[in-house]
């Protein structure tokens, strides 16, 4: 009788456990599905860098942007350096001789809602020429057009990179 009692329980449960299994396998899903997006963002961002499109990278900002820099001078200063969107959009669209290669690895994507956290290692390259790393720290804002980058830190070094990535 206990048998019966035990297995009736067990098998009246199993319907909310798949349930609860199959709203996961959802969230997942959807998971993966915004990851995705916020990475073509990204991507998109350093394509238009590497063909010196202004036009492509700005379209990744949303239209109120904070860009900071943080990095330490030859003494062992620490600095935090406030950039403007507008100077950077500029520098990228200006022609010049080398191609701007930023290569992002160990790429970590952290989604709420519509707010996206992304956090991503780099190397710098002008053309083939190694010129820095450092972490890259964007913060994204999910708008009626999709993704779009609202704030971006970064931290740039000489030392202790990866250049091989």
């Amino acid at each position: 009788m206990i048998q019966k009692i035990i297995i009736g329980l067990f098998l009246s449960v199993i319907p909310f456990l798949v349930f609860g299994q199959n709203e996961k396998m959802e969230l997942k899903k959807t998971e993966l599905e915004m990851s995705k997006e916020v990475a073509k963002v990204i991507n998109q961002l350093f394509d238009g860098m590497r063909l010196g499109d202004s036009s492509m990278v700005n379209s990744c900002f949303y239209h109120e942007v904070e860009m900071l820099t943080t990095y330490t001078d030859k003494e062992g200063n620490a600095h935090l350096k406030k950039g403007s969107v507008q100077d950077f959009l500029k520098a990228v669209g200006t022609p010049h001789d080398e191609v701007w290669d930023e290569k992002i690895f160990d790429i970590e994507i952290r989604i709420d809602d519509n707010l996206t956290q992304v956090w991503a290692e780099y190397s710098f390259f002008l053309d083939d020429k190694f010129s820095h790393c450092g972490v890259n720290a964007f913060h994204l804002f999910k708008t009626n057009d999709g993704w779009k980058i609202f704030h971006l830190t970064d931290t740039r070094r000489r030392a202790g990179c990866n250049e091989g990535k």
